[in-house]
């Protein structure tokens, strides 16, 4: 073990200044909702100040190796040579002109070769942007209000549409809340009943591919037929799936070729940017070349297309198209949970902390004494964990992880488990330092009282929000 990949106590009086400055200036004291305080353990590093490849280094100096990897953004590993070699050259042309740049055509043919099925793509900064904009496109095209999405899985956007569906819609109008319907993954039949409760009405359908959960055999083929035959548009959200499950997306391991689909995070390696991307027959609609229907306001952002963010999204692509990212991840990640499930049956631990998901993303699940989901065992496994220089908030892993760091990572995971059997037995507020984290979809911050309050944070639990 390098000599700063140590156990890090409590954060130093300088980043504890800088934590207090920033909760000062910036709500949350952060500007995403999955890295804020509230999601931590308080012996999480409060700024992470630089990293490269799977290791980063917070304000401190203290070394991590990290998992989850920007929130499932940097594919590559942090500051990835070839991706910031080709940010480095164009950013010596300029990053933004009041017309197109070439990079942006070669950055679109490189995308679509990789996407079966899809025509056309419009680029933006963030996963939001591109699925408010398939459901904008969803609505315009078949004429209808309401989109169902996917209840089982946690996010598809900072806008209205998905987040008044959330404990988390102060400041949304209840109109607005009215028009999304919600659908269970891998039920058929539920959705079914929703267009039969709602004939002629439904613009389209939401969901990612899968998450922790496959799908049952053809059932993305069924609520493709589905949607067909009630004249919808199949929406597939790739933020996550997209550059992890194939090149190709998820989609592509699946299958099925959906309407529209909109990928992002991986894309860049943690640049800035998304894509939607779909049939032409739809995606036209935001274009010029059409007189036989309204124009639709698609995309339209100022840095949209910043050319050294396409750059890095050629890099990637090229990086994914002729290296073995995606077996890396895959081979990785088995082996990081083949060790972890050894070392959780050596612990009698099998009834309480499990590894969900495909080898390319994986999770965990930190159950109670009950066999409930549990935040502060949660908030226990994490510190933990921290404290023996591994940061992991979920086992997401990158093509930077190395045999030795999913060792080391192994070797965190089975020291923490010896204290998270003891805080079994014995209570696991004897364990924890400072208060239990908290789940991001809460009414209120003080934490969860109401049983269907707690309820809804048990599933938070289970699919955190990223």
């Amino acid at each position: 073990m390098s000599a700063n990949l140590q156990r890090p106590q409590h954060t130093s009086l300088e980043s504890a200044r800088l934590k207090r400055r920033a909760h000062a200036l910036i709500p949350g004291g952060c500007h995403t909702y999955a890295k804020g305080d509230d999601q931590y353990p308080v012996l999480a590093p409060a700024f992470i100040a630089r990293g490269s490849g799977c290791r980063v280094w917070d304000t401190d100096g203290k070394e991590y190796i990290e998992y989850g990897m920007g929130n499932r953004a940097v594919g590559l590993g942090h500051a990835y040579p070839k991706v910031l070699q080709a940010v480095q050259r164009e950013l010596h042309r300029g990053s933004n002109f009041t017309r197109p740049s070439p990079i942006e055509v070669a950055c679109a043919e490189q995308f679509l070769e990789l996407v079966d099925g899809a025509e056309m793509v419009k680029f933006c900064k963030d996963g939001s942007d591109a699925t408010s904009a398939a459901v904008r496109l969803a609505r315009a095209y078949t004429g209808r209000d309401l989109i169902a999405l996917c209840s089982d899985h946690p996010f598809f956007s900072t806008d209205d549409w998905f987040i008044g569906t959330t404990a988390m819609k102060a400041g949304i109008p209840e109109t607005v809340q009215r028009l999304t319907l919600r659908f269970r993954y891998n039920d058929i039949a539920g959705a079914q009943e929703l267009f039969e409760k709602h004939p002629g009405q439904i613009a389209g359908l939401i969901l990612e591919p899968a998450r922790t959960e496959e799908p049952q055999e053809g059932y993305l083929q069924a609520l493709q037929r589905l949607c067909s035959a009630n004249g919808a548009v199949l929406i597939l959200d790739e933020m996550i799936t997209g550059f992890r499950w194939h090149n190709g997306g998820a989609q592509k391991v699946y299958g099925i070729v959906p309407d529209l689909s909109a990928f992002g995070k991986a894309l860049a390696n943690g640049h800035s940017v998304s894509a939607l991307a779909g049939r032409r027959e739809i995606m036209r609609l935001g274009g010029l070349d059409h007189d036989d229907r309204p124009r639709v306001f698609l995309l339209s952002t100022t840095h949209g297309a910043e050319t050294h963010a396409l750059a890095a999204a050629m890099a990637t692509m090229e990086v994914y198209q002729h290296e073995g990212v995606i077996e890396h991840l895959y081979r990785q990640g088995t082996r990081l949970r083949e060790q972890a499930e050894d070392a959780i049956r050596r612990h009698g631990l099998i009834d309480f902390v499990k590894i969900t998901g495909r080898p390319c993303c994986l999770a965990y699940a930190t159950l109670d004494q009950e066999r409930r989901p549990s935040q502060a065992f949660r908030t226990l496994f994490l510190q933990e964990t921290i404290r023996r220089g591994v940061l992991m908030p979920s086992l997401v892993l990158s093509y930077s992880h190395r045999d030795e760091d999913v060792d080391r990572t192994v070797a965190a995971i089975d020291a923490a488990l010896e204290v998270y059997k003891h805080a079994l037995e014995t209570g696991v507020e004897h364990y924890l330092v400072g208060p239990p984290s908290q789940t991001v979809y809460r009414r209120y911050n003080r934490a969860a009282e109401t049983p269907d309050a707690q309820a809804a944070a048990a599933e938070a639990i289970a699919a955190p929000v990223t």
